[in-house]
């Protein structure tokens, strides 16, 4: 609980501050509200391009967008960035329509929507680029227990509304010591079309395919439960309501400082949900696109020795050919920043987990290729 507690308090000092909007920095205010840390992050930044620079879409990483944003703008006094935080599905939907440079998606594209992206890519198709790793936290709110530990089934089993109290026996036989009240659950889910859902899904259809039968869709599937919108509405669900669960990336567990589930993957010792346990996990990925796509396939099933296996991972997605040139040049400008050792050097400091080498190498070569 050390690290994790240590974590949040440095997520909160930095300001990661989870709130639901459009993020709109201007020239002119980034000037009088520019610190210290912002300029010193914008010396390495080379722009290019110039006005509005549109984006949407994944809630959990907006967080790191933030911080992102704040610090390109500084070096690029000439590029306004607007990142609308709609959550994945949203983002995906509009850069389908053409409205916006680039999508941030906490899932790779689905070979349908790679065949819609055909029509506003020129010449070329919609590629996956990651950017953001993290773990998908499980958060709780109940009095007097600080230190829970479930495993996949038990989680499967509460999102579905098949455990209802939290001193149910299958919770009681994995906290033989905690004092577990008899509060009824309230699991709270995404309203909105979700990465994040998904992934969660995707987690439970592996690592408890007797228990979630459900497909993983950005939509939520199971019955009952109590919905939120976006990332940050779920974690102020949990943090104001007695006896509630949801889940939503680490950053937004720090940020409302609310306790995190600890996860019985088979290993010797429950994994905490922190940067570091997602980074062991996530260095098990493996590409699985082609050329310039880097779409990759996660372990969630895995049971190394703390590794995290409830995580997500962030892309990017633009056109390999065929992008606006319009906004062709800002786009990559300022994504050459968030993937540089700069960019990647900001997730930690806010609860997200670095890219490891190997991915965000490739991801370096492949954002000049973009055209």
């Amino acid at each position: 609980m050390m690290l994790q507690r240590t974590i949040r308090l440095r997520a909160l000092a930095l300001g990661a501050v989870a709130v639901s909007g459009a993020l709109v920095l201007t020239a002119c205010g980034s000037d009088t509200n520019t610190s210290k840390d912002a300029k010193k992050a914008a010396a390495n930044i080379k722009c290019d391009g110039k006005g509005k620079l549109l984006a949407s879409g994944s809630t959990a990483q907006k967080n790191a967008v933030d911080a992102w944003v704040k610090n390109y703008q500084t070096a690029c006094k000439e590029t306004q960035i607007n990142y609308k935080d709609i959550g994945s599905g949203g983002g995906v939907q509009e850069w389908l329509q053409g409205t916006t440079a680039f999508a941030g998606s906490d899932s790779a594209l689905k070979p349908e929507e790679v065949a819609k992206s055909k029509k506003i890519c020129k010449g070329g198709q919609g590629v996956n680029l990651p950017m953001v790793g993290g773990p998908v936290a499980v958060s709780y709110n109940v009095p007097g227990v600080d230190n829970l530990v479930l495993d996949a089934s038990a989680v499967a089993k509460i999102f579905d509304s098949k455990i209802k109290k939290w001193n149910d026996p299958e919770i009681k036989k994995l906290n033989p010591d905690a004092k577990l009240p008899s509060t009824d659950i309230q699991p709270f889910h995404r309203s909105d079309e979700s990465g994040t859902t998904q992934n969660l899904g995707k987690y439970l259809g592996t690592a408890a395919k007797d228990d979630w039968k459900y497909p993983d869709e950005k939509s939520w599937p199971a019955k009952g439960g109590q919905s939120a919108s976006g990332s940050a509405g779920v974690a102020q669900q949990v943090k104001q309501t007695d006896g509630a669960i949801g889940y939503f990336e680490l950053s937004y567990a720090t940020a409302n400082n609310l306790d995190t589930v600890k996860l019985d993957t088979g290993a010797s010792e429950p994994v905490e949900a922190t940067t570091e346990n997602a980074s062991k996990a996530i260095a098990d990925a493996k590409v699985v696109g082609k050329d310039k796509d880097l779409a990759l396939d996660l372990n969630y099933a895995t049971k190394t020795e703390g590794a995290y296996p409830l995580m997500l991972v962030t892309y990017e997605i633009l056109c390999d050919k065929g992008n606006k040139p319009s906004s062709l040049k800002a786009a990559k400008s300022f994504l050459t920043y968030t993937a540089s050792e700069d960019g990647q050097g900001e997730l930690a400091k806010l609860g997200y987990a670095p890219l490891p080498d190997e991915i965000a190498k490739k991801v370096r070569s492949a954002i000049p290729e973009l055209a």
